[in-house]
């Protein structure tokens, strides 16, 4: 098995963050490498055991090209909406210079991603998207996907979690000769990364957002 970075627990769950700017692009990631993630990721909780995933691994030049094109539409509508993160929180002045940054990581990304050298894409065999249940449904994929980029980490990988993507699903779809009922979860672009490390992101105060035994 590969060389891991020697991280407890805590220090993997804390410091698994979404890589954007720090993604390596000039530096290939060797097949065995994903293959090693998945394997850890297949051991993740599947609801009855069905283990209807599917895991779509994009290396080819031209195939992640037309998926960076597609990455690059969704991105640049995101980012003109009043929901995109660097609009978000703009008259709290502690949060305004985070989100900020966030907001130059996504448009960043976003004329990139055809240049990262590994995309993974998880996907759910699905005949027909329930209109009730849907947490019960993805909660059998995106543990999954969760744990790749856990694995990836340990072993000096950057990864970032998107779904921009999935506005243009058909499209990628079609890229990828996916078949029908084959639904997308998740876009995973996968690099080594620069830098050295990564520190705990800060976060709300757990008791502003914790409620027990009720609202």
């Amino acid at each position: 098995m590969t060389f891991t970075i020697p991280l407890n627990p805590d220090e993997l769950l804390t410091t698994t963050r979404t890589v954007r700017k720090r993604l390596d692009l000039s530096r290939p990631v060797p097949p065995e490498l994903i293959r090693e993630c998945l394997e850890l990721a297949l051991q993740a909780p599947s609801g009855s055991n069905r283990q209807g995933w599917h895991w779509i691994v994009v290396t080819d030049a031209d195939r992640r090209r037309a998926i960076g094109e597609v990455y690059r539409r969704s991105t640049e509508r995101y980012l003109e909406s009043g929901g995109a993160a660097g609009k978000l929180f703009a008259d709290d002045p502690g949060r305004r210079p985070v989100q900020q940054r966030v907001g130059d990581s996504v448009a960043y990304l976003g004329e990139r991603m055809a240049d990262v050298p590994v995309l993974v894409l998880p996907c759910l065999q699905v005949d027909t998207l329930p209109a009730g249940n849907q947490a019960g449904l993805w909660g059998s994929l995106l543990p999954a996907a969760w744990s790749f980029m856990l694995a990836a980490r340990a072993r000096g990988l950057g990864t970032a979690w998107t779904t921009l993507h999935l506005a243009y699903e058909d499209e990628v779809a079609a890229i990828l000769g996916l078949p029908a009922g084959l639904r997308q979860g998740v876009l995973i672009p996968t690099a080594y990364y620069t830098g050295t490390d990564f520190r705990p992101a800060a976060r709300q105060p757990l008791d502003e957002v914790l409620h027990w035994d009720g609202w």
